[in-house]
């Protein structure tokens, strides 16, 4: 059978005559899930709750260096003592283990190797390598 709307036929079956959905009193599945979230967040031991906002990490802060800038005495001695004394020279070696600018690294380098104290074995780029002069060899 079919019935004519606005001029266009349509099959019967999309016209139905059923009655509009009774509300159950006591609820279906969905209404009991809410009733139960409802009683949880009232109650003073709700599981869940809101979660914090994640707190990003101010990150690894380098503890600043108070090296050297210009050389002291006992400072200075050390240098003329000691890094002579060193296998492997480096301006970092320098820097690090007398506590001293990078630029006055270099500048105690050149002034030990005019003085014959240290010999110049590399030197690419920035990086000079050192290493203590041999009184046999020269």
């Amino acid at each position: 059978y079919q019935r004519r709307v606005r001029g266009f036929l349509f099959p019967f079956a999309l016209f139905s005559n059923m009655p509009p959905k009774k509300d159950d009193k006591k609820g279906g599945k969905s209404k009991q899930i809410q009733a139960s979230k409802a009683s949880a967040k009232s109650g003073s031991s709700g599981g869940g709750g809101k979660a914090k906002k994640k707190k990003w990490s101010k990150g690894k802060v380098k503890e600043k260096l108070a090296n050297l800038v210009v050389f002291d005495k006992p400072t200075y001695d050390k240098l003329l003592k000691e890094v002579p004394s060193y296998k492997l020279i480096t301006p970092s070696i320098i820097s690090d283990r007398l506590k001293v600018n990078g630029s006055l690294a270099r500048r105690a380098l050149r002034h030990l190797e005019d003085k014959g104290l240290v010999k110049r074995v590399a030197r690419h780029g920035a990086q000079s390598i050192y290493t203590r002069a041999t009184a046999g060899k020269d």
